[in-house]
């Protein structure tokens, strides 16, 4: 048994509902009790990027098949976001698509292209630029509601794990035109132009709250903002210029009562203010260990990560001891919710993420 006696916060129910087992399952799941900081039978699991590329089962059905395409067909986003809970047995699904899907969705011009990434064919560099990303409507990502729809029916106990970019990673997206190292144009437009960064900040963040909103509605148990590329900012000026559109987004679903999760890439020296955002869990990534980043976090929020993917290129015994060192930091924490410190890597071999699974679970059982 993991976790701790004190329970905080309760499940969400609708007074007078009738009785909804699979439901009732999905609301005592291990991963909303670890979400919620509950006690749990076991330390639940799932990773990002479980959906993908290292499956060949989804890289058979994904044959011919864009990838903002396979995002907007309900069928395809069930099957591929159901495959890694049947071959891993991982405590939560996370729906199967992209952080540029809403920018998409309200006419941007963006095309995820094979070895790059999203690609944006007119940056937003101006005023007139920024007045192009209109508001996100949930007529515009029906496809989202329908294929949710599918995977509540299918999933069963399984928790749903909605997710959406934040604001900063999309900006720097649009403003970049593409992938960046450096985000000298976001940057750029920070420093020499802060209100029209902040108007567009506050603007995708509008935007996200409402791809969460129709995630949430259509019955995603749980939300994840993936802040990929923040942890190129010194604090400051996170504090200053990203906070705040996070903030707003986290504060636009906290009505719904859902887990929030909060996640960035290279944050080790932002985790505190990442924990100010307004998220139930933060995920820390492998750069710091998992009971050094629930200090800096601060109490009153639950931890999820954060072995390196990398590991899992090594021998299972290997990759066994750095689970269990990871879990070892964990033990005593208020809730913890075993991942990765980033995505699962294209060549990662299936059976070593099922392997980890199970002894996460035989572990902490």
């Amino acid at each position: 048994m993991s976790g701790n006696d004190r329970p905080v916060g309760q499940p969400t129910q609708t007074p007078n509902a009738p009785a909804d087992p699979a439901g009732d399952a999905v609301l005592d799941s291990a991963f909303l009790r670890a979400c919620r900081r509950e006690p749990v039978p076991h330390t639940p699991v799932w990773f990002m990027r479980q959906a993908g590329r290292s499956l060949p089962e989804y890289r058979k059905v994904r044959e011919g098949v864009g990838m903002l395409d396979s995002c907007m067909r309900p069928d395809l986003v069930a099957e591929i976001t159901l495959q890694p809970v049947r071959r891993h047995k991982v405590d939560a699904a996370i729906y199967f698509s992209d952080i540029v899907v809403p920018l998409k969705a309200i006419g941007v011009d963006v095309d995820i292209k094979p070895g790059v990434g999203p690609v944006v064919e007119k940056p937003v560099r101006s005023r007139a630029d920024l007045e192009r990303l209109r508001t996100l409507e949930p007529e515009d990502v029906a496809y989202v509601t329908e294929a949710i729809g599918i995977l509540t029916r299918e999933l069963g106990g399984t928790p749903l794990i909605g997710f959406a970019g934040a604001p900063f990673t999309l900006a720097s997206y649009l403003v970049e035109g593409g992938p960046s190292k450096n985000h000298e144009h976001t940057k750029a437009m920070m420093y020499g132009e802060p209100e029209l960064w902040a108007d567009l900040v506050d603007r995708l963040a509008d935007i996200t709250a409402g791809f969460l909103k129709v995630q949430i509605e259509a019955g995603a148990s749980a939300v994840q903002l993936f802040d990929s590329w923040v942890g190129a900012l010194a604090p400051e000026d996170y504090r200053r210029r990203v906070l705040p559109g996070s903030a707003k987004v986290f504060e636009a679903v906290a009505p719904y009562g859902v887990p929030r999760i909060h996640f960035g890439v290279g944050t080790g020296e932002l985790l505190s203010l990442m924990g100010e955002a307004g998220a139930d869990v933060v995920g820390a990534d492998w750069r710091v260990p998992v009971d050094e980043a629930a200090r800096r976090v601060g109490p009153g929020k639950a931890i999820q990560g954060n072995l390196d993917p990398a590991v899992l290129f090594a021998p299972r015994e290997a990759v066994e001891q750095q689970a269990g060192r990871i879990l070892r930091a964990a033990d005593g924490l208020e809730g913890h919710i075993f991942n990765l410190g980033h995505g699962v890597l294209p060549d990662t071999d299936p059976q070593a993420l099922t392997d980890l699974v199970s002894y996460v679970h035989e572990h902490t059982s």
